[in-house]
């Protein structure tokens, strides 16, 4: 049974569920009457196989559109969640169990066993690379700004940020905070929010002068604010230290879990060769521009070019 049903109640709970008390040791977590297994030292790890036997995969998400969110009849769904389950399903998994949690919970959760595998868009960098498995990414977006009505201080990109001297929003544990920082920007003017809509009311609000996120996140996130003084800038390439920094995302797992990974990436391969990642994804707003064959390696790496 296709069990991702997420009701309001479970809905609410969840977005602060990283805040329960939990005890973690000897590579458990504990939990209630559930003792779930974080450990991965046997060989690339047993977590396809147990998944397989449970049938069930809890999905850790950020209620961010277009990547995961949960829709008007409670179902968890977006780009990553529509990929994901159509995974799982030919690796003989069929039910899903969403689990919700802020964004710079979701790396937390995973490592503590409060689910199975992060499915929310999130880009693939070195410094996660550190602390988690990352499958190859199935998607690669260039980044743009939400800004007030007519862009008063004609903003562009991160460059154009600092020369203004300008407040940017981000969100709580995103890529787009890190670039903020790493470019120079003060603290006062590096705007944190928890999540997409308080980021969106931020910049109405003038609490920020922007909101960076990638073009699809803002287009998606805009539809559903139609009415409000809001435009969306031009795409582009955050560049940092005179890098570019890619917007290529994937799914992640507990260290170790390598079996699982090689597993999810044959799928989601024979999935791109097919023009299935696609199909999947344009009711989300994704084109063929943004299809990829970028991969984790190489992001890990910071080789990717």
């Amino acid at each position: 049974m296709n069990n991702s049903r997420l009701s309001r109640r479970g809905f609410l709970r969840g977005a602060s569920g990283l805040t329960l008390g939990v005890a973690v040791g000897g590579g458990a977590l504990t939990a209630g009457c559930t003792s779930i297994n974080v450990s991965a030292d046997s060989g690339g790890g047993d977590l396809l196989e147990s998944l397989r036997s449970s049938g069930t995969v809890r999905i850790g998400f950020a209620n961010e559109r277009p990547f995961g969110f949960i829709d008007g009849a409670g179902e968890l769904t977006g780009e990553a969640p529509e990929v994901g389950k159509e995974i799982f399903r030919r690796l003989g998994i069929e039910s899903f169990e969403p689990k919700l949690a802020d964004f710079s919970s979701l790396i937390p959760g995973l490592k503590a066993g409060l689910f199975d595998v992060i499915s929310a868009g999130m880009y693939i960098t070195p410094e996660r690379c550190a602390e988690i498995e990352f499958t190859n990414p199935d998607y690669n977006a260039p980044a743009a700004l939400l800004l007030p009505q007519g862009n008063p201080q004609d903003l562009s990109d991160l460059q154009s940020i600092a020369d203004a001297g300008a407040r940017i929003g981000v969100l709580t544990g995103s890529v787009e905070e890190g670039y903020a920082a790493d470019i120079g920007l003060p603290g006062n003017r590096i705007i944190v929010y928890p999540d997409q809509a308080s980021g969106i009311d931020g910049v109405a609000a003038g609490r920020s002068d922007c909101l960076m996120l990638t073009r699809l996140s803002l287009n998606s996130a805009l539809q559903q604010r139609q009415g409000m003084p809001l435009e969306i800038g031009e795409s582009f390439i955050p560049v940092v230290n005179g890098e570019e920094m890619f917007g290529a995302g994937g799914f992640g797992f507990r260290k170790g879990e390598t079996a699982i990974v090689e597993a999810f990436n044959r799928e989601l391969a024979a999935m791109q060769e097919a023009d299935e990642i696609l199909k999947l994804t344009e009711p989300f707003g994704f084109g063929r521009e943004e299809m990829t064959d970028l991969t984790a390696a190489d992001l890990c790496a910071g080789t990717a070019s």
